[in-house]
């Protein structure tokens, strides 16, 4: 089946199937994936609004770059493919796609520590050198049930404005990037941060904060910093780690 996908699509998009597999599969790795249920999407190379999904009912561990499924905005699939997706994974990912030109990956979470941060009312702060990269660039998304309802889109893309990271009240975490590297590095610095605070807080003593004029100073340069979070420098490393624990992304 690899070769024959491969032979169907461009260097360029074959090249995103197997980044985008890979980032499935060191999810997985570090126990980041919920069974069947949450979704990296990837924007297609080329003048079309295509991007690529995991194919519904498979586990991220199990994912390939020939096992993508190719889906247009309106969640048509505009390449044969033996999977369905999602329906609540596609209203989230082609509102951001749709969006934002520069959202060439999304990448969205339910993780333990993800939504419990989620359902405080204060959410992330700043307790953690990880937590400034977060907050230079974050978004809150208000609870609206199970995400189906076409209409949710321009609300949640209203939310997300320009930013990076996303918490989605009651439900989980998102970040969005130009490159699938550093959509993953986003999401590992948010996930990182949320783990951290839930760490501190459960000691039950008096926290510190970083101080405002700290926080500030990165927000005013927040594009500059998350946009040096290093995707690239570490994703090389990621996919060597795959091959030893994971190999097949690539098939």
């Amino acid at each position: 089946m690899a070769n024959s996908v491969k032979n169907l699509v461009s260097e360029e998009e074959w090249q995103t199937r197997v980044d985008l597999a890979a980032c499935y599969r060191i999810v997985a790795s570090y126990g980041w994936d919920d069974l069947v249920f949450t979704h990296i999407s990837a924007r297609v190379p080329g003048p079309e609004h295509h991007f690529l999904i995991n194919p519904y009912g498979m586990f991220f561990e199990e994912i390939t770059a020939s096992n993508l499924v190719k889906v247009d905005l309106q969640g048509n699939k505009v390449m044969d493919s033996e999977f369905d997706i999602n329906p609540a994974g596609f209203t989230i990912h082609s509102a951001v796609h749709e969006a934002r030109e520069d959202a060439k990956c999304v990448l969205h979470l339910h993780t333990n520590a993800g939504i419990a941060i989620s359902t405080l009312k204060s959410g992330l702060q700043a307790y953690s050198q990880q937590s400034l990269f977060a907050l230079s660039s974050m978004s809150y998304h208000d609870y609206e049930g199970v995400a189906l309802n076409p209409d949710e889109k321009q609300r949640l893309v209203a939310d997300l404005g320009k930013n990076s990271f996303m918490i989605l009240r009651n439900h989980g975490l998102l970040t969005c990037a130009e490159s699938i590297p550093d959509a993953f590095i986003y999401m590992f610095l948010l996930q990182r941060s949320c783990e951290i605070q839930l760490m501190a807080q459960s000691t039950g003593q008096e926290m510190i904060p970083i101080p405002d004029p700290i926080l500030q100073g990165i927000q005013a340069q927040a594009e500059q910093v998350t946009r040096s979070a290093g995707g690239n420098l570490a994703w090389p490393g990621i996919l060597r780690k795959l091959d030893r624990i994971n190999p097949g992304y690539a098939d």
